[in-house]
């Protein structure tokens, strides 16, 4: 089991991050664990993700979820869900 990231069109800059748990690993995918977390990474989602950091955080004001910090964009829209690269 791990954690799925895809980067997929939409959004109103284009591109945006698509989450989730998968039961295992597609053949063509690259596999990164990190603390006993395995993430898998399509190749089309590979470059764009490519030197991200990614944490879980636990904020008050904006609730929990997954952060994102990604070199490679180049422009978000105003809620940070969208993005160009």
């Amino acid at each position: 089991m791990g954690l799925r990231i895809r980067v997929v069109g939409g959004g109103c800059s284009g591109m945006s991050y698509e989450l989730g748990w998968d039961d295992a690993p597609a053949d063509d995918d690259s596999v990164v664990e990190s603390q006993g977390i395995k993430v898998f990474v399509d190749t089309h989602s590979a470059p764009y993700l490519q030197g991200s950091e990614i944490d879980y955080v636990d904020n008050n004001m904006m609730g929990a979820g997954f952060a994102i910090k990604n070199p490679n964009v180049k422009s978000s829209c105003g809620c940070g869900h969208s993005h160009q690269f």
